[in-house]
């Protein structure tokens, strides 16, 4: 019979895997709990499982399958949409231990990785190869790969280089019952059959749980070429960012309105402008990169800019950089925070951000607005006062307003965080009966018995 307080499925685990990787103190499970979403239920998981390999996976499934309990597998916890966030009564897998290299092949450009490799670990170990592994979000120093194609994170890197998906050749899974799922091909053009790689990126650990991706590499990218410019309000560097496109092809177009700029200075004492209305951080490292940038700097001009400035040097344009990277630990310092994900074709941008501005007015709630403006993908950043039950509904009326401001600028709900358990409301919203029934159809098709990550993603 199963010890008080612990079920079957449990002590099956831990009979067959082991208290050094199944863990039951409620301590530890308690911060196992969350990923970094502020608004997302968490419920109180029965076990953690740390697996090493990816036979402790394959363990987990097939007795996870044989019980009916739900699996909810956790990379860093990096989320920002409570995709990892316990299910009550759940395992939470936990697979960041998996994190080796297993294989560079320069030739063909590519690398294999386990799941838990960190993306700023795989790209330094590229780096010494002359090589390139371009997907860079923000948290590229603490999130993992396989956490960066479960959500198919973007990044600064999205506006030439694309997401996550665009760089992943195929993918080792283990499904639901425990049986193995091998995806892609190592050739540059594949279209044997479905296309289960793309099905798998963006999938939430609703559909299997990858253990090991093979990615594509690019050589390394000639030194970058850095305009910064100023404006005296977001709409005018929104406008900006439309005129910009129109006579160049950066690699990087950046944004932060003043809220957010004054939380970077405060932080880190750059010497950052703090009365400008935003910022703009424009790259290019294409060959004809001192055109794109004059071009760039015109349009600037053009749109109202109160102050530019162009630079060659790598150093100063990567402190640019680390003060845009810097934006939502500097906003976490103002209070608790709501970090939104949403896009909206780029000339939709001007509007988007004036729509953000006058949400955070009417709703009295601080917005602190940063991203990747240009492709039209920004993230409205709620700070508000989690002891204050009016800040509270304040904050969670104007996330709602701004979700609904993208989907009213012909936007997504979201550009690169994944639903998760967060906007889960505005998905029937967002794809309609019809796409959203064919997605829980599939879901039965790789999951019959629901236990990957239940009530997430779709």
């Amino acid at each position: 019979m199963p010890e008080p307080g612990r079920s079957a499925a449990v002590l099956d685990l831990l009979d067959r895997l082991g208290p050094e990787i199944v863990v039951v103190d409620v301590d530890i499970l308690g911060s196992y709990r969350r990923d970094h979403s502020a608004f997302a239920d968490a419920g109180e998981p029965a076990a953690l499982v740390r697996a090493q390999k990816t036979s402790d996976v394959v363990e987990v499934l097939c007795i996870a399958n044989r019980y009916g309990i739900p699996v909810v597998t956790r990379g860093a916890g990096t989320g920002l949409s409570g995709g990892a966030n316990a299910i009550e009564g759940c395992v939470v897998l936990s697979v960041a231990a998996m994190d080796r290299i297993l294989d560079i092949d320069v030739p063909r450009r590519l690398a294999a990785v386990e799941c838990g490799v960190l993306n700023g670990t795989l790209a330094r170990a590229v780096e010494v190869h002359g090589l390139w592994y371009p997907p860079d979000p923000a948290s590229r120093e603490i999130s993992t790969i396989g956490g960066n194609i479960a959500t198919n994170a973007g990044g600064a890197c999205c506006l030439k280089y694309g997401v996550t998906g665009d760089h992943v050749a195929g993918l080792t899974a283990v499904l639901a019952d425990g049986s193995m799922l091998v995806t892609g091909a190592s050739t540059r053009k594949n279209v044997a059959g479905f296309d289960l790689t793309s099905l798998l990126v963006g999938s939430e650990g609703t559909l299997a749980v990858i253990v090991e991706a093979r990615v594509r590499l690019h050589p390394t990218p000639s030194p970058a070429s850095t305009l910064v410019a100023f404006f005296a309000s977001p709409e005018a560097a929104g406008q900006a960012v439309v005129a910009i496109l129109e006579v160049a092809q950066p690699s990087l177009l950046e944004l932060m309105d003043r809220t957010t700029v004054r939380a970077v200075e405060k932080m880190t004492h750059m010497g950052l402008e703090t009365e400008a209305g935003a910022l703009l951080v424009v790259q290019s490292n294409s060959p004809s990169a001192a055109i794109e940038m004059e071009a760039a700097s015109s349009a600037c001009a053009a749109s109202g800019a109160t102050y530019r400035a162009h630079t060659t040097d790598v150093t100063e344009g990567q402190l640019f950089l680390e003060a845009r990277r810097a934006a939502l630990p500097a906003l976490e310092r103002l209070g608790t925070t709501l970090l939104d994900d949403v896009a909206v074709p780029v000339p939709s941008v001007p509007a988007m951000l004036e729509g953000i501005r006058g949400i955070g007015e009417r709703r009295q709630v601080t917005i602190g607005t940063f991203g990747h403006a240009g492709d039209g993908n920004l993230h409205p950043t709620l700070v508000f006062d989690a002891a204050d039950p009016e800040s509270v509904a304040a904050a969670r009326l104007a996330f709602d307003d701004i979700v609904r401001l993208s989907l009213d600028n012909d936007g997504t709900i979201t550009g690169e965080h994944g639903i998760g358990s967060l906007k889960l409301p505005y998905m029937e919203e967002m794809v309609g009966p019809t796409a959203r029934s064919l997605m829980h159809g599939i879901k039965r098709a790789f999951d019959p018995n629901g236990i990957l990550n239940p009530g997430r993603a779709i």
